[in-house]
Parts: structure tokens; C-alpha cells; sequence
């Protein structure tokens, strides 16, 4: 079965990209500050509305990092001004910086549309949690080109605590390799080695850990492949048809209590994205972790 089916339906658990947020204006600093890091950043463009501008860090395994800031502060703009309140109600406004979304990659042609698919299966939930139905979104690359796409969110992405454990999915209109510029291939080769997406690292409080692995199921669309008292394990697949060393895996886990920085990450976020795992080459010097230093990427040696 091909990884974009089960079924008659789109596939729903497609790794397609992981946004990390920096404060207004900063988006050539923090492509620098990646560049520190080891990656090779490419340049993005403007979204469609005028209120982010993003860089990338394409992997070799297809998928991507969307380095992205907003342009202004709220306060930048007329309180009066369809921009202020558009700025003031962006999903990620009151966000803290670091990883503020992951993506999987959407369906714009699916029927039923896949808000519709994530629903029923979310019917069995207790959160109540639902997605939105489907908005068009885009951005102009610095070359000019005109990108579309098909966005699939989560109602809870723009709560302050808890938004970002949820996935949202992003569907091309326009072709992905105009989103995604992996060729020429030097786009996606990194001088720290890095080959691809590990892992990403969903933190819960024990009170919610169970909601959240109910959650996922749903819009996974399968039970943990890994399953303890303490950590649930899913295993994704890649967009195109690129067959992997190495299959990513969202990790949901209560937070190390030994962790400061863990701890006190819930506290400020309650369930989320915490950390970003990349598979580096064996052979490279990247061992451990490193902060971004809005938020920690692990490095897997393989």
C-alpha cells in the first residue's frame, strides 16, 4: 500500500515540515543562527497576508524547518487597520518562540475534505478537539513565483497552553517542489551532517498524557507502534517517494523531571512541541544537543 493511502483515504501521518517562530523582524538573524547550527538555510519569501516572511532548511529525507518571524509587532500597525487585527489573531501571536507547529503534508483534492476524515475519527475523543474546514493559504518566494496551498488546522493551534501538540496539515495547490526547493541538490546538504528528521518530541503532563495519545491515534490513524506507562511512539512516513534509512517517529512522553528545562516547559506551555531530532552522520562532530536558541534540537548520530 502505497504511504499516501489507507484505503480510499489520504494518508494522515506524512511528515511534511516543523515551524520554529523567532521574535518580529528576526528571520536573516535566525537564519544565521541555523547556519551556526550547521544547517544550510535557503531562502523563503512572504506569506500571503504580508505578516511573516520565513526561511528553509530542507532535508534530504524531503522533509523541511520553516524558519519564520513575524515582520511587525502588533503594535506596528494602526489599531483601526484590517492588519492590526489580522496580526492580533494569528494562531502563532501569542505564542512563546521556539517550535511553535509541526506539519503533515495535506490533501487539498481529498472527498470528503480531510477536516471532515480527522472529525469522525476525533468523534471518540473526550477533548472535544476539532479541525477547522479547509483555508487557502500561500506566500510569493523571493524569486517572484506565486506559491498556493490548502491549510488544515487544529481549533486548539491558537490556545497559548497546549496549541502546538496537535499536527496541521498543509496540501500543495501549486506543485510542492516549487515550496520545497530541494534541487539543486546542495539545498538539502548540510555541513553538520544532518541526513533527516528523527524525531519529534511531544511533551505531556500526566494529567492530559492520555487525552493527547487519544488524540493522535485519531488523527494518526493508528494505535503507538511503542507503547510504556510514560511515552508513546508513532512512526511516519516522508513526502514523494523517498524510502528512508530511517522512518521519523513523534514521540509523545511526560516531561523528564530531572529536565529543567522540560519542567518548566510544561508549566509555560502545557502539552507541545519541545524538541526537534536530527539524524547527523556518524562520522560528523554533532553529538548531544543544541538550543537555537528558542528551542532544543537533539542530535542522532546514525
Amino acid at each position: 500500500m502505497s504511504p499516501r493511502q489507507s484505503g480510499s483515504l489520504p494518508s494522515t501521518k506524512i511528515l511534511d515540515h516543523i515551524v520554529h517562530l523567532t521574535p518580529p523582524g528576526t528571520i536573516h538573524e535566525t537564519a544565521e543562527q541555523f547556519r551556526q547550527l550547521g544547517f544550510n538555510v535557503v531562502a523563503g519569501g512572504t506569506h500571503a497576508g504580508g505578516l511573516t516572511a520565513n526561511s528553509l532548511v530542507i532535508m534530504p529525507d524531503g522533509s523541511y524547518l520553516e524558519l519564520i518571524s513575524f515582520l511587525h509587532p502588533v503594535s506596528h500597525y494602526p489599531r483601526s487597520s484590517p492588519s492590526y487585527d489580522a496580526r492580533r489573531r494569528h494562531p502563532w501571536a501569542n505564542k512563546p518562540c521556539g517550535w511553535v507547529a509541526y506539519a503533515f503534508l495535506g490533501a487539498p483534492r481529498a472527498a470528503p475534505p480531510l477536516s471532515v476524515v480527522l472529525n469522525e475519527r476525533l468523534q471518540t475523543v473526550s477533548s472535544g478537539v476539532r479541525y477547522a474546514p479547509e483555508v487557502a493559504g500561500g506566500r510569493k518566494r523571493s524569486d517572484g513565483i506565486e506559491l498556493k496551498w490548502e491549510l488544515t488546522i487544529p481549533a486548539t493551534m491558537a490556545d497559548k497552553e497546549g496549541g502546538t501538540r496537535l499536527p496541521f496539515f498543509c496540501g500543495d495547490v501549486t506543485p510542492r517542489e516549487l515550496r520545497v526547493p530541494s534541487q539543486p541538490a546542495s539545498n538539502s546538504k548540510h555541513p553538520n551532517g544532518a541526513l533527516g528528521i528523527a524525531h519529534l518530541r511531544v511533551l505531556a503532563p500526566s494529567s492530559v498524557f492520555s487525552t493527547v495519545s487519544a488524540e493522535l491515534v485519531a488523527i494518526v490513524g493508528e494505535a503507538p507502534i511503542e507503547k510504556s506507562t510514560r511515552e508513546h511512539v508513532w512512526l511516519l512516513y516522508l513526502p514523494g517517494n523517498i524510502t528512508p534509512k530511517w522512518h521519523p517517529r513523534l514521540v509523545l512522553c511526560e516531561p523528564d523531571m530531572s529536565d529543567e528545562a522540560q519542567v518548566q516547559f510544561v508549566r509555560t506551555h502545557g502539552a507541545g512541541l519541545f524538541e526537534l531530532g536530527v539524524h547527523v552522520d556518524e562520522g560528523g562532530k554533532k553529538r548531544g544537543s543544541s538550543e537555537t536558541p528558542f528551542g532544543r534540537v537533539a542530535w542522532i548520530p546514525v
